[in-house]
């Protein structure tokens, strides 16, 4: 019997932190995939009647993973396109959000929503936003520090700025000079 139950215990010790472990795996690689789409980089070389130009851009995301998710509280907006968020977020880590889009970036004609079910795990947010007509949407983002760097090639940088908000991926958005986005950086005010 001492057997049998040393055995169950064992494996019961053993199966909780790879459960654990698993859906925390999951967050890291999802924040990984959408970090990867939000980075973006390039070069472009123009040679005209022996006057070369060169011009360097490239956008790098990296997740920032507060240890209090208070932190993350704040207005977040996207002025290009008439969208924002105000996250709050509580001492016992409930999150409140409400936010606002804009269509075809008219912000008179957008819609309101809020945030359901919303969770944090590292820089990944996750929720169900749902509208005032109570239609439903998922929701998906990473917090991040976007890395904006400008120059004529990669070693000669002329311009370099860092600005923290959310990095949101698999959105529909046009804005009002038509500009049709997929993913959007919800910069912090």
């Amino acid at each position: 019997m001492r057997i049998i139950f040393s055995f169950l215990l064992f494996f019961c010790v053993w199966l909780i932190p790879s459960a654990v472990f698993a859906q925390n795996s999951n967050a890291q690689q999802r924040t990984q995939e959408i970090v990867s789409l939000l980075s973006k980089t390039k070069y472009q070389y123009r040679a005209q009647r022996g006057v070369s130009r060169e011009k360097y851009k490239s956008v790098r995301s990296e997740p920032v993973a507060y240890k209090n998710t208070t932190d993350y509280s704040g207005l977040y907006e996207v002025p290009s396109a008439g969208y924002s968020l105000e996250i709050k977020i509580s001492a016992n880590g409930e999150i409140a959000a409400t936010g606002s889009e804009s269509k075809d970036g008219d912000a008179s004609q957008g819609r309101k929503f809020t945030f359901r079910n919303a969770k944090i795990d590292g820089a990944l947010l996750t929720a169900t936003k749902v509208y005032d007509d109570g239609s439903m949407e998922k929701f998906e983002g990473v917090f991040i520090n976007q890395i904006n760097i400008e120059g004529t090639s990669p070693t000669q940088i002329e311009r370099q700025s860092i600005t923290f908000g959310l990095g949101v991926v698999d959105v529909r958005v046009k804005t009002a000079s038509g500009l049709n986005l997929g993913k959007l950086f919800y910069q912090k005010k």
